[in-house]
C-alpha cells in the first residue's frame, strides 16, 4: 500500500529518494519520512545498531547548547542552519525557557522542512524559517527575514549541528564557518556537531568508513572527519570547555537519556566563542 503521505507531499518534492533531514526524523522517532528514507535507515542500523541513540544524543546536545547560550552566555538571538524537521523541544522553545523573548531564525533548503517549518516553527513574530544553503552564507545572513530578527550588533548563537559533515572537502566547510563568523559580532557563540572518524579506535573507525561509503552511495554526502579536520572549523575562535568531545560528554545533564554505544565515538561536538 502506497504511503499516504507521499500523495500529500508538496509539489516538486521527490519522495522516491532519501534525504538527510527525513532520515534524521526517522531516527528520532518522527513520522515525516517516506519509504525511501526508511529503507536507508534500516541499512544504517545494520552498520550502526545504536544510530537512534546517536540521533537522540545529538538532539540532547542541541538542547544543552541552547540553554547554555541563553542562560549563561547572554545570547538572545539564534541562527539555526540546517534546522531539519521540527521535533520535540525546538530551539525557540528551549531558548525561551531560559530567556523569554529570544529570537530564532531557522534555515534549511529541504522543501519538506520548509513546508513543515513554516507551519510549526514560525509561531510568532520572533521566529521564522528561511530557505537557505550553508554553502551561501552571505545569502542567509542578508535574507530580509534574517535581518528582521537578527541584529548583527548583538551576539548571535550560530548553530550548525549535523550540517558540516554533509559538505565535501572541496566545498571547504571550515571556510564556510569562517565566512559566517566574520559577519557576526564579538561575543557570538558557534556550536557544531560532526561525524567523526576516531582513527585511534579501530572498531569505531571501521564503522565510520563503512557508514561514509553508504551515505555517499545513497545520499551523495557524508564525511566522517578526523578530530584535526573538525577542529579547523573553530579556527580563530575560543573553544569552550570541555572542547571537542563526543556529544554526550559536552556538559552532560542529569536528564539526558540517550545511551549511544560505539557511535559515541563517531559523533562529536563543541561550542566556541568569537573573541
Amino acid at each position: 500500500m502506497a504511503d499516504r503521505r507521499q500523495k500529500r507531499a508538496s509539489r516538486g518534492v521527490d519522495t522516491s529518494r532519501p534525504t538527510t533531514s527525513r532520515l534524521y526524523d526517522f531516527m528520532l522517532g518522527g513520522k515525516d519520512n517516506y519509504e525511501a528514507d526508511r529503507r536507508l535507515a534500516l541499512r544504517v542500523l545494520e552498520i550502526m545498531p545504536d544510530a537512534r541513540e546517536a540521533a537522540r544524543a545529538n538532539r540532547e546536545f542541541l538542547a544543552r547548547v541552547v540553554r547554555f547560550m541563553a542562560a549563561e552566555a547572554g545570547v538572545r538571538q539564534f541562527l539555526d542552519i540546517g534546522a531539519g524537521l521540527p521535533a520535540r523541544d525546538n530551539v525557540h522553545e528551549i531558548a525561551r525557557s531560559a530567556a523569554p523573548g529570544s529570537r530564532v531564525v531557522y534555515v534549511d533548503h529541504d522543501p519538506i522542512v520548509l513546508v513543515h517549518g513554516r507551519a510549526l516553527l514560525a509561531v510568532d513574530g520572533r521566529t521564522t524559517i528561511v530557505e537557505g544553503d550553508a554553502r551561501d552564507p552571505d545569502a542567509i545572513v542578508d535574507d530580509p527575514e534574517t535581518r528582521r530578527l537578527i541584529d548583527l550588533g548583538e551576539p548571535v548563537g550560530l548553530l550548525m549541528l549535523g550540517v558540516l559533515h554533509h559538505l565535501p572537502d572541496h566545498e571547504g566547510p571550515a571556510g564556510i564557518v569562517a565566512r559566517l563568523v566574520k559577519r557576526l559580532p564579538s561575543g557570538s557563540h558557534v556550536a557544531v556537531s560532526h561525524f567523526h572518524n576516531p582513527v585511534d579506535h579501530p572498531e569505531a573507525s571501521r564503522q565510520a568508513y563503512t557508514a561514509e561509503k553508504l551515505f555517499k552511495e545513497s545520499l551523495g554526502t557524508g564525511r566522517w572527519r578526523t578530530r584535526e579536520e573538525i577542529l579547523t572549523c573553530f579556527d580563530g575562535l575560543e573553544l569552550l570547555e570541555p572542547g571537542l568531545v563526543p556529544v554526550p560528554e559536552w556538559r552532560p545533564d542529569p536528564g539526558d537519556s540517550a545511551r549511544p554505544g560505539l557511535s559515541r565515538h563517531t559523533l562529536v561536538g563543541a561550542v566556541a566563542r568569537k573573541p
